[in-house]
């Protein structure tokens, strides 16, 4: 850029110069002297726009594409771009009625029973309802506007809720809090035997002529579906197929690692490799993938309901509520800074203990693992993570994002409650040691990982490395004149 600049000025500064010169060796020719001068001026803007072209093509190379505002997205386009229906107003004075009504029913016109636990249900539900119908109707909204935004308020309240259950939990002894489950469900608050998926790891088992499979089909249970739709949506979430295979393998080291403390961690080297890590979660994550790259090409062009004039029309319509609004592609950059690499090992550590609370939760409080609340838990977690992954990227990319997300605070607590509750009912059998040989490649994993940090971020740091831009945020209510006008994102950056 620098030679191309220079080379253009000596090129302008010279016919500039000619100019001059006949302008006072030949008398009589004025219009020289306005020729030099439009000369000058062309070529300093020809300069200008030349230093634009090639900083703007710099500033695409090494930028760091930030995060859409979401909140100004939402602002914008409240029911596709129209009046807000009926559907995406408030209500708050319906809802607070039928709250009322629904209270009087249950306190003056219901028959009472002369029954503790059930009137203890019943009163439990009947708060439950309130808080998560409050939450719905008057709690802010979270950055996605699909398939409605109640759907999400649903899910903050709904965490707060799970947190406040956890903390009461916590604060009992053991068998106090399993009784307190068996108010939910009399099958629950029973010992039940862990199950050891290793033993015979034959694949083909030659003593069994007449079933030699058999180890395999032993394998083939619900979990299968489980986990290739889990790492589908892990997938989805993440929006990025390393960071969710980064996990898949790692969660296999951990069931190595802990299957001392866990039977349920025991497995077959063929069962933790092919079955889980190939099959399961790689067929999850490449299904993802395909679903990220349908969702990237997408285009996004939403009309109201009754805008279209056909059923079928309609029907798609109606189906299409339920995928993305816009789309955000998720460019972690996990090597870029010190600062973005140690998040991104955050991110990771946070999602693996999540799992692990998953298998010792239903340890120690007693919960089958064919029971509901097992799915049902798994499924709340993926819609508070969706909301957490999309707040940390929000944080991390955008320089005016300065604080956690309402959802990732939450979150956090809500892993640490989950903890607590698993070593403090737990605690003899989590506090068992790892074998010398597990611990020893943990140490020198975690020494590598040091290493390749120290070199990386201290010995090999780049220099003049760009910080990310800002975009302009639109200040105002939904419906008023906004005081920046929004640029439009990065090209290649759909907002969500």
């Amino acid at each position: 850029m620098k030679t191309t600049t220079i080379l253009l000025l000596n090129h302008y500064l010279l016919n500039a110069l000619k100019g001059c010169y006949f302008r006072g060796v030949v008398p009589g020719v004025p219009a020289k002297m306005d020729t030099a001068f439009q000369a000058v001026d062309t070529a300093i803007d020809r300069i200008k726009r030349e230093v634009q072209i090639q900083k703007e093509k710099s500033d695409n190379m090494c930028r760091y594409k930030t995060a859409h505002n979401w909140q100004e997205e939402k602002e914008k386009h409240v029911d596709d771009d129209q009046e807000p229906s009926y559907f995406w107003r408030a209500h708050t004075v319906t809802v607070l009625i039928v709250l009322l009504g629904c209270l009087v029913y249950t306190a003056l016109i219901e028959v009472p029973e002369e029954d503790t636990k059930y009137n203890g249900k019943r009163g439990f539900l009947a708060a439950l309802f309130f808080w998560i119908t409050l939450g719905m109707t008057i709690m802010p909204d979270g950055p996605f506007l699909r398939p409605h935004p109640a759907i999400w308020r649903f899910a903050f309240a709904s965490s707060i809720f799970y947190e406040l259950l956890l903390i009461y939990i916590l604060h009992q002894t053991p068998s106090d809090a399993r009784t307190l489950l068996k108010l939910l469900d009399e099958e629950l608050g029973e010992p039940i035997p862990e199950k050891n998926y290793g033993g015979n790891c034959a694949i083909y088992d030659q003593e069994q002529p007449h079933d030699p499979f058999h180890n395999v089909k032993d394998k083939m249970d619900i979990f299968i579906i489980s986990h290739l739709f889990g790492y589908w949506c892990k997938t989805l979430i993440f929006r990025d197929w390393w960071l969710t295979t980064v996990i898949s393998v790692m969660f296999e080291f951990l069931e190595y690692s802990l299957e001392h403390q866990l039977a349920n961690f025991s497995e077959c080297w063929w069962d933790h490799w092919i079955l889980d890590v190939i099959i399961c979660n790689g067929g999850g994550t490449i299904l993802g993938i395909y679903t990220l790259k349908w969702l990237s090409i997408k285009e996004y062009h939403w009309r109201g309901l009754y805008e279209i004039p056909t059923y079928r029309g309609k029907i798609k319509r109606i189906i299409a509520q339920f995928s993305p609004h816009t789309w955000i592609e998720f460019q972690w950059n996990p090597l870029s800074n010190f600062e973005r690499w140690i998040a991104i090992l955050c991110i990771i550590g946070t999602f693996l203990i999540t799992e692990l609370n998953t298998f010792y939760l239903k340890f120690v409080l007693w919960i089958p693992p064919e029971h509901i609340l097992n799915p049902l838990r798994l499924l709340f977690v993926l819609l508070w993570g969706a909301v957490c992954l999309r707040e940390t990227f929000q944080l991390l990319d955008d320089p005016d994002c300065d604080k956690l997300g309402r959802q990732s605070w939450v979150m956090l607590t809500i892993i640490a409650t989950e903890l607590l509750i698993c070593f403090k009912f737990g605690w003899n059998t989590i506090t068992q040691p790892l074998p010398k040989h597990i611990a020893l490649w943990w140490v020198l994993g975690l020494v590598l990982l040091i290493v390749y940090t120290f070199v990386k971020f201290y010995l090999l740091k780049p220099n003049n490395i760009p910080k990310p831009e800002k975009e302009n945020i639109r200040v105002g209510t939904p419906h008023s004149t906004p005081k920046h006008t929004p640029r439009s994102p990065p090209q290649g950056i759909k907002e969500d």
